[in-house]
C-alpha cells in the first residue's frame, strides 16, 4: 500500500483535489486538521507548548489560544521553528499509524500544506503537487478568508516556491484556467492503483 503525499501553495486547491480522490474511495489524512487536534489532545505537545510559550498558550477551558500563539511565532522565526519541532514529529507518527491502519486500498494520501517544509515528504512513496499561479491563488484566498494581500503573501513567504515543489513532485495537477481537475485525478489514480493502461472517459468534468 503506497503512501502518497499531496501539497500545494496556499490557495492552490489541494483540499478540492483531495475531495475528488475521496470519491474514488481513497482515504485522506488531513495533516493540518490533525495537527490542530493533537495540539489539544496530545499531552506531550500540550506540555511542550506550555513550557515554551507559557500557560497562556491555552485558555481556561483547555482550548489553544491561537491569536496569542500566532502573535509570537509569526514575529519570531526561532519560536516558529521550536513550535514545529514539537508538533511535526507527533503529526508524522500519527499519520504513519493512520496509514498502517488502512485496509483494502491501493494507496493512502497525506494532505499537508508544509509537506516539503516539514520534511515528511521523504517518507512518501509518491508526491503530488497542486499548482496554480500566484495571482490566481491570491485572488482565491482573499475571497475565501476575507483578508489582505499582504497577510497572504506573508504566509506564502513561509512556504517553498512552486518551482521547487513541482520539481520534486511525481505528479503535478494544474488547477487554474481551463484545466479540468477530474481527468487529471483519474489519470493519477489509475497509475497509483496499477491500472494505468485502463481506458476511461476523461472528458467528464
Amino acid at each position: 500500500m503506497l503512501q502518497v503525499g499531496i501539497t500545494g501553495g496556499i490557495g492552490s486547491g489541494k483540499t478540492t483535489v483531495c475531495k475528488i480522490f475521496e470519491t474514488l474511495g481513497i482515504p485522506i489524512y488531513y495533516a493540518d486538521d490533525r495537527a490542530k487536534a493533537l495540539m489539544i489532545e496530545n499531552q506531550t505537545i500540550v506540555s511542550g507548548l506550555k513550557n515554551l510559550f507559557g500557560k497562556e498558550v491555552y485558555t481556561a477551558d483547555g482550548a489553544l489560544n491561537r491569536p496569542y500563539l500566532a502573535n509570537i511565532v509569526f514575529n519570531d522565526k526561532s519560536k516558529l521553528e521550536q513550535l514545529n519541532a514539537i508538533v511535526h514529529p507527533a503529526v508524522f507518527l500519527d499519520g504513519y499509524n493512520w496509514h498502517q491502519a488502512q485496509k483494502d486500498v491501493p494507496y493512502t494520501i497525506k494532505e499537508a500544506a508544509l509537506l516539503f517544509e516539514a520534511g515528511s515528504y521523504k517518507a512518501m512513496d509518491k508526491l503530488i503537487t497542486v499548482f496554480a499561479p500566484k495571482d490566481v491563488r491570491l485572488e482565491r484566498v482573499i475571497k475565501r478568508d476575507k483578508t489582505t494581500k499582504e497577510a497572504i503573501e506573508a504566509r506564502m513567504d513561509k512556504q517553498w516556491s512552486d518551482e521547487k515543489k513541482v520539481e520534486l513532485a511525481d505528479f503535478v495537477i494544474h488547477n487554474y484556467d481551463e484545466h479540468l481537475l477530474i481527468p487529471q485525478v483519474l489519470k493519477i489514480h489509475r497509475e497509483l492503483s496499477g491500472n494505468e493502461n485502463e481506458s476511461g472517459n476523461e472528458n467528464e468534468s
